[in-house]
C-alpha cells in the first residue's frame, strides 16, 4: 500500500466530516447522513480496488 492511498481516504474523511457539520448546523439532517453515506461509499470502492489488486498481484506471483 502507498502512503498517497491513505492520505486520500484521510482528505474524504475530513471533508465528509466538514460537509456533516455543516448540513447538520443548517437543519438538513438528511443530507448530512447521505453525505457521510457518499464519503463511505467512495471509500469503500477505494478499499476493494486495492484489495482487488493486491490478489491479481499475489496470483501473478504465483502463476495462477
Amino acid at each position: 500500500m502507498d502512503v498517497d492511498f491513505i492520505f486520500k481516504i484521510a482528505a474524504i474523511g475530513i471533508i465528509v466530516t466538514v460537509l456533516h457539520q455543516v448540513l447538520v448546523r443548517s437543519g438538513r439532517e438528511e443530507q448530512a447522513m447521505l453525505t457521510s453515506l457518499a464519503g463511505l461509499v467512495v471509500v469503500l470502492l477505494m478499499v476493494v480496488k486495492a484489495i482487488s489488486d493486491l490478489f491479481t498481484s499475489v496470483k501473478g506471483m504465483f502463476g495462477l
